[in-house]
């Protein structure tokens, strides 16, 4: 089967099978849309052919009676005739297919046995199918509109691509971009995805010299590598901004904290930021960061300076509050800077960051070049009105060099019609035009977060692994062995067979000691009463043993000094692979929620940085008094642990929780092990 998708959505002729003279059959509403596509052209209708009217009865006789090679075939049927449709388009010559219908897998047993009898035919073929179960495709620039959706066939060409996991998203998606001022190069709906996928259409994409940014839109992900492989080669050449759905869905994943934490969704969202795309919250977002990242990039940069100048100070603190918020730095501009702004402003105005000018006068444009040109800054934002014999804000911009070689996003507030043709102006001018300071902050999240993606791509290499899990089942005293060899530390402790060895380990270690059971199978310990802690006397040993219960192993330990207590696991995902996570840990760690994740392996340098991405990450810095994290600790271990489960296929997951983080440095206070799980056939002979 080809990767090649150009006889897809750039093909030399079309057909549609199914076409219709009946103005609500789909057929009709397709071949309506396709009348407009400059390329050849036929109609297929097996029961009621007018040959006259160039309606066929079959695909072979409409290519014997059309100009040109008919590439691909869009068909208008329902599910149960859509195998043999496409097998015919395929004998005719056809080399890709769009299927619109619904009717397959989503459809319960019955259609998933249309849905395999296509994939059969795609195998055996080799044409290359999108859908089912899509409202199809659309290539302004081309003329072609392959959709029935009307309105697609007047959406304008442009430099935004997008691929949408749903046909009514990629519509919807595409217009939004065009109320915004943005035109579409290529806007595709997967549907079910039985062959073409949203990987295929990513890979097509990077070599597509007529988009320059690219939305993604995910409901499910059938290969985590591919999809992540596709998104790292786009986002290479061209941004790519992803919206995921799925944020109610906490899945269950696993029994350890770190299964329950690694969601779908969020892991989803994590995989595609860590291969380089610009994940937003909404298409909202979406919309505002692809008006931007198509038109300009910073240059890449681990922390890029913002710079503000407005000519209303209201909107100009709701940009500055949301830049704090964003975590984007807003440095305060240069003396030299500050002392050319004040002999181009009244004396009374801000002119620090934000620069606050005022009622935007003559000298706005060189305000705007002035505060571009500071040594800090490496994004201007601007805001002003359209207000009657006052600046025009696109010329102003136009003069001051804002674009590509100084870039900058505009809010220009006004009167819908004066707003427009302002907007058309700086788009014109490669100058990103918001509509508000809200989508101008998202504008800015987007460019800063893509510049700081290409900063990191190239930090270090990937560890090559150093050890490798020993076979299972382990238990905390074996785990935490393993774990010390990678050069983590573990508190001092005894692993005892009896109460004479606990007895013994208590004297040696000197209280206070910690008290666990020992045992493999016991994931979390504290909920079956298998953890006491602060054991001094042998009295309160025994106490603790009894409480134990004698048929178990246990684990003596020297009690660690407090601090801040993190969870730090790698497991492997069913749809991505080996992931890393790192979060608030104890008890808090699956109420909170407050996790970050990576795929695995990774680099000491990414490691490093992902406690960064924590809501809480101000208690790693030395909150009021207590211990600070070393990154780069943090990140050797954790890479190190990493590269272990990547090359253990034997172990699905490894968690240290706690991992607390204490004056003297990170220390492991329980680690679980959890061997991958057989096969379930050997699992049935085991128990026979």
């Amino acid at each position: 089967m080809t990767s090649d998708l150009t006889p897809l959505f750039a093909p030399e002729g079309v057909v549609v099978i199914g076409a219709s003279r009946q103005p609500g059959k789909l057929g009709a509403a397709m071949a309506r849309s396709l009348a407009v596509f400059p390329g050849a052209r036929a109609l297929v209708n097996a029961r009621r052919p007018e040959p006259g009217a160039g309606v066929y009865a079959s695909v072979a006789e409409a290519a014997a009676h059309t100009d040109g090679r008919l590439d691909l075939a869009v068909l208008c049927v329902p599910a149960s005739g859509c195998a043999d449709a496409l097998a015919e388009a395929a004998a005719a010559g056809c080399c890709a297919a769009l299927v619109c219908a619904g009717g397959f897998g989503e459809a319960g047993p019955e259609g998933e046995v249309h849905a395999e009898a296509l994939r059969r035919v795609a195998r055996e073929t080799g044409i290359r199918l999108l859908g089912p179960n899509t409202s199809g495709f659309f290539a302004p620039e081309l003329g072609l509109t392959a959709s029935f959706v009307p309105a697609a066939g007047q959406l304008p060409a442009g430099e935004i691509a997008v691929v949408a996991a749903s046909g009514g998203v990629n519509h919807a998606l595409s217009f939004d971009l065009v109320a915004a001022g943005n035109g579409i190069s290529l806007g595709v709906g997967i549907g079910a995805g039985l062959d073409v996928s949203a990987a295929d259409v990513l890979e097509h994409l990077a070599q597509d010299a007529r988009t320059t940014a690219v939305a993604l839109h995910l409901e499910t992900v059938p290969d985590g590598p591919r999809l992540v492989a596709a998104v790292r080669r786009v986002a290479a050449v061209k941004p790519v901004v992803a919206l995921v759905v799925g944020r109610s869905d906490v899945g269950d994943f696993a029994r350890s904290h770190t299964g329950a934490l690694a969601t779908s969704w969020r892991t989803t969202r994590a995989a595609l930021r860590q291969a380089g795309a610009v994940v937003v919250d909404d298409e909202r977002e979406l919309v505002d960061a692809l008006t931007a990242l198509s038109r300009v990039q910073l240059r890449p940069h681990p922390d890029p300076g913002l710079g503000i100048v407005t000519a209303q100070a209201g909107p100009g603190l709701l940009l500055a509050d949301r830049a704090g918020t964003d975590g984007i730095r807003m440095p305060e501009l240069a003396a030299t800077t500050q002392g050319a702004l004040s002999e181009l402003l009244p004396p009374m105005t801000y002119q620090r960051n934000p620069v606050d000018t005022g009622r935007p006068g003559e000298t706005f444009a060189r305000v705007l070049a002035t505060t571009a040109a500071d040594p800090a800054v490496d994004l201007l934002a601007v805001y002003a009105l359209t207000e009657p014999d006052s600046v025009d804000l696109a010329s102003a911009a136009q003069d001051a060099g804002l674009g590509t070689d100084s870039p900058a996003v505009v809010v220009i507030g006004g009167l819908p019609e004066d707003v427009a043709e302002q907007r058309a102006r700086l788009h014109k001018a490669g100058i990103p035009a918001l509509t508000g300071p809200a989508s101008a902050a998202n504008a800015v999240r987007a460019l800063v977060t893509y510049a700081r993606q290409r900063a990191l791509r190239d930090e270090g290499p990937v560890l090559e692994p150093a050890a490798t899990v020993p076979p299972g089942p382990l238990d905390e005293d074996a785990a935490k062995t393993f774990l010390a060899g990678l050069g983590l530390r573990t508190p001092k402790r005894v692993a005892c067979d009896s109460r004479a060895d606990a007895h013994y380990a208590l004297r040696l270690l000197g209280g206070p000691v910690a008290v666990k059971v020992l045992d493999a199978a016991t994931l979390h310990k504290t909920e079956v009463g298998g953890v006491h802690l602060g054991v001094r006397t042998a009295d309160e040993l025994d106490a603790a043993l009894d409480a134990i219960g004698p048929d178990h192993r246990y684990l003596v330990e020297a009690m660690a000094p407090a601090g801040v207590d993190l969870v730090l696991g790698v497991r492997r995902d069913p749809v991505f692979g080996p992931v890393v996570l790192v979060g608030l840990g104890g008890t808090a760690a699956e109420a909170l929620a407050d996790v970050a994740i990576r795929l695995a392996p990774l680099s000491e340098a990414e490691a490093a940085g992902m406690p960064d991405d924590l809501a809480a990450r101000a208690l790693l810095d030395g909150w009021r008094g207590g211990p600070v994290l070393d990154r780069a600790e943090f990140g050797q271990v954790t890479a190190a642990l990493a590269a272990a489960l990547a090359a253990s296929p034997d172990t699905a997951e490894i968690e240290i929780n706690p991992l607390r983080l204490t004056p003297d440095g990170l220390i492991a206070l329980d680690a679980v092990i959890v061997p991958t799980a057989p096969p379930a056939e050997e699992n049935d002979h085991a128990q026979a």
